[in-house]
């Protein structure tokens, strides 16, 4: 039996920031033969998703930009690219789309494989390009490695001086081919219009996800005569404090949540005590109190030893909320965990641990949330205290940017888009990061835009139901106004499991 300590989860948990829940895939190899989009020539390559048989076939290249667009004369760093063809031959628009990923951190040509299939739809009648994020998968990229926070337990003082020391580190190591204060949101929406640029297309389509939703409306603000459309997955507002939030929007999750089990009889019945009050009353107890636990390896059974505190416990909860069908889950491994069973519990966080670890690029999430949402965060007025996740996830989030060389931000950075782009924005009921009333404010200042709020869903909607569908007809018609959407009224909420068999038919 091995003996294995407890992941400081907060962090992780924090570390997935504004992101979609993905495993982190591998890209493929390149073969040879090239292909040319305007000036950009590219080559034959696989997208594949490590673990699964969901590989894209698809055209890479490298393109250098300047790393600081005021000097054209400076270093430069490749920009990773990938370009997939439309399905369709000879239907291909002029206009293709633009898919930016969420994080910040997150790589858009290694998270394609698992969303492309929500743009089936979309491929038939036009190019899709992916550039991976200055900082990120192939460009450049700013990892740090956090492995040895993996030793720290739940402690959140040590935890915050690791990511500290961490930095400083990490900082260390990419200087001699990185000025980590080039590498933000405005730096980024300058390398998606060289890109742009580059392939010869008078307007694009922008397709953001979470944390992409900020650097799609900071590129429609900057060119708007270059944007044909845009489609915001998880609105996050251009005056969001990315971190400084999530202790409330979870908190109003997991009220949702909660409202959803007790209108269910099955659930009322066999979880008559509030998830959320359990949920609350297990953190102080352990929070006095860490247990140690024997469990199952999620991956391959071996028996092992760990801990549980109050940290496991948040971090597992928050990253459960991102997707309902893991939220369904909560109520009963709460309910376990206060039985005193908490092998459960302890095997679900190692497994939720692992699948976020690596997924985002720490370095670069910290150069954009240094320079756009540290200063902006004030831990006195978000009066955090009385919530389940504490003042301490915008710690972690944050704690980095004492040591982290960053820039800053436009003036008008924080402004509201007002646009008369076409816009289409998408939000999930009972997401825990970016709420409907986020997509609802932004919807302010867009007079073609629409609102399509998903019923008991979480954070990330393009690929759920019918929406690949309507997507397809968004970016063909650049109507959000005449788009029918009625199909999305059959998703619903997704009922909490009354036993680890599943859910009550």
């Amino acid at each position: 039996m091995k003996t294995r300590s407890s992941l400081p989860l907060l962090a992780l948990a924090a570390g997935l920031a504004l992101a979609g829940c993905s495993q982190d895939p591998s890209s493929g190899s390149a073969h040879k033969g090239a292909n040319t989009y305007g000036s950009i020539e590219f080559e034959p390559c696989t997208l594949a998703n490590s673990g699964r048989g969901d590989n894209v076939q698809a055209q890479c290249a490298s393109f250098e930009v300047p790393e600081d667009p005021a000097n054209a004369d400076g270093r430069r760093i490749a920009l990773n690219i990938a370009w997939l063809r439309a399905t369709q031959d000879g239907a291909a628009q002029e206009d293709p789309v633009f898919f930016i990923a969420g994080g910040p951190g997150q790589s858009a040509v290694q998270v394609w494989p698992q969303i492309d299939p929500a743009f089936a739809e979309v491929r038939k009648q036009r190019h899709v390009v992916l550039v991976d994020q200055r900082g990120t998968g192939g460009s450049n990229p700013l990892e740090c490695d956090r492995t040895g926070l993996a030793e720290l337990g739940g402690d959140v003082d040590k935890a915050l001086q690791a990511l500290v020391g961490l930095a400083e580190e990490c900082a260390r190591e990419v200087a001699d081919r990185a000025d980590t204060r080039l590498y933000t949101t405005t730096d980024a929406v300058a390398d998606l219009e060289a890109v742009r640029q580059a392939i010869g297309a008078g307007q694009i389509n922008l397709v953001g996800g979470s944390y992409g939703t900020r650097v799609a409306q900071q590129y429609a603000k900057q060119y708007p005569q270059h944007v044909r459309s845009i489609v915001l997955d998880g609105v996050a507002p251009n005056d969001l404090v990315v971190g400084g939030e999530f202790a409330h929007t979870f908190e109003d999750a997991l009220q949702l949540q909660a409202a959803g089990c007790q209108a269910l009889p099955a659930c009322a019945e066999r979880f008559p005590q509030d998830p959320k009050a359990q949920l609350r009353l297990l953190v102080e107890r352990l929070a006095q109190a860490p247990v140690e636990v024997e469990y199952r390896d999620p991956t391959s059974g071996e028996s092992l030893k760990g801990r549980v505190d109050a940290g496991t416990v948040t971090s597992l909860a928050f990253m459960f909320s991102y997707m309902p069908q893991t939220a369904a889950l909560l109520p009963l491994v709460l309910d376990e965990a206060a039985q005193g069973r908490y092998a459960p519990l302890k095997s679900l966080s190692e497994l939720m641990g692992r699948s976020t670890a690596g997924a985002m690029a720490s370095g670069m999430q910290w150069s954009v949330l240094c320079a756009e949402d540290a200063d902006r965060y004030d831990e006195g007025s978000a009066n955090a205290d009385g919530t389940v996740l504490g003042p301490q996830v915008a710690q972690m989030f944050f704690a980095p940017c004492s040591a982290w060389p960053h820039g800053s931000r436009p003036q008008d950075f924080t402004a509201p888009l007002r646009s008369d782009v076409p816009a289409l924005l998408l939000s999930g009921e009972l997401d825990p990061v970016t709420p409907p009333r986020f997509g609802a404010r932004v919807l302010e200042g867009l007079p073609n835009g629409r609102h399509l709020v998903l019923r008991g869903q979480g954070h990330g909607t393009l690929g759920l139901g019918c929406m690949p569908r309507v997507l397809g007809q968004f970016l063909e018609s650049a109507d959000a106004a005449a788009l029918d959407a009625r199909c999305l009224d059959s998703m619903s909420y997704v009922p909490p499991f009354t036993s680890f068999n599943g859910w009550e038919p």
